[in-house]
């Protein structure tokens, strides 16, 4: 049911001009966790113009915030340009999308207070299915109070114009097959990877998305109340954690992370390593049952890596992961 009226919806939206049209499309909260990235938004915010003056001095301190509905992650935001009703940016952001027919990107210009809550100078809205793949799109767009048509029809102020420029790039299928193919092949996708370069440097990047997907464990043993593993995987200062399952040394996890990477990490490693915490009066404790450092240069070069690989500091423990790198 669900899926048919988001169905009518989009076909009736299809009959409305931008930006008449503004209602907001929202993912599922029952089926966003599972959706798996299909590439990036490039987002360059290029300036604005007559924005709204804020300050007791006939002038704002603006910046815009930015984030793409159905998506848990902290919003972007730009640099704060002081006193000034037409900031120049030119700044460039990555959104990872995982769905572009029902996702939108909403930009918020705010006026940066040092006390207090920040002013809104004014919101647009851009849903993702205006942009097509690959192409690089201008907007130059009114700035509204809020999303609401009859409310926002009834603000006569003039809120001033923000504009940028948009690409959604997908990731590449074959970025995630092994590059182990002939010279030919590859030479063909260089080449086509140079031609679009030249069309628009600017919105080209070695960016992508790195998938670690820690699968399971075999023989993990630490002292007797430590038979509740879990892993860890740690990478550029952040650290990401699988569920406790308890008494077993054969977990079987089979969960997946992701990091986005302005470059391609060849020169990087990543660490998983596999934890146990007590039960009991041991309840506080933990202890490491093994870890495992591993190249990301070999991700890059072949796309995937999957492998089991025995874990130091364990007499007999095995984990197998699973590593992957797409790119846009």
């Amino acid at each position: 049911m669900i899926l048919l009226w988001e169905t009518i919806k989009r076909q009736v939206s299809s009959m409305y001009h931008w930006p008449q049209f503004l209602e907001i499309p929202i993912l599922d909260a029952s089926t966003g966790c599972v959706k798996k990235p299909v590439g990036l938004l490039h987002v360059n915010i290029i300036r604005a113009r007559n924005l709204l003056k804020k300050d007791l001095l006939g002038t704002s301190d603006p910046y815009v915030k930015l984030s793409l509905t159905g998506e848990k992650l902290p919003a972007k935001k730009t640099t704060i340009k002081k006193r000034n009703l037409n900031p120049e940016w030119n700044e460039h952001f990555k959104l990872i999308v995982k769905d572009p027919i029902s996702q939108v990107l909403q930009l918020e210009v705010f006026d940066w207070d040092k006390v207090g809550g920040h002013d809104r100078l004014g919101m647009q809205m851009i849903p993702l299915q205006k942009v097509y793949p690959g192409e690089k799109k201008a907007f130059n767009l009114d700035l509204i109070k809020n999303s609401n048509i009859v409310m926002d029809s009834q603000d006569k102020k003039q809120r001033g114009r923000l504009e940028l420029d948009l690409r959604y790039v997908p990731f590449r299928e074959e970025s995630i097959k092994s590059r182990n193919e002939n010279q030919d092949d590859q030479y063909q996708r260089k080449e086509s990877r140079d031609e679009k370069s030249s069309e628009d440097d600017d919105f080209l990047s070695n960016a992508g998305l790195l998938t670690v997907a820690v699968q399971s464990a075999k023989d993990v043993e630490g002292k007797k109340k430590h038979t509740n593993p879990y892993a860890l995987v740690l990478f550029r200062g952040e650290k990401k954690k699988t569920k406790m399952l308890k008494k077993t040394r054969d977990p079987l996890w089979n969960e997946e992370f992701e990091f986005t990477l302005e470059e391609p990490p060849l020169k990087e490693s990543i660490r998983v390593e596999v934890m146990s915490k007590g039960t009991g009066f041991h309840f506080r404790s933990k202890e490491e049952l093994g870890h495992v450092d591993i190249n990301l240069g070999d991700v890059v070069d072949n796309g995937r890596i999957n492998h089991k690989y025995h874990l130091i500091n364990s007499r007999n423990g095995v984990i197998h992961i699973e590593i992957r790198w797409t790119t846009s």
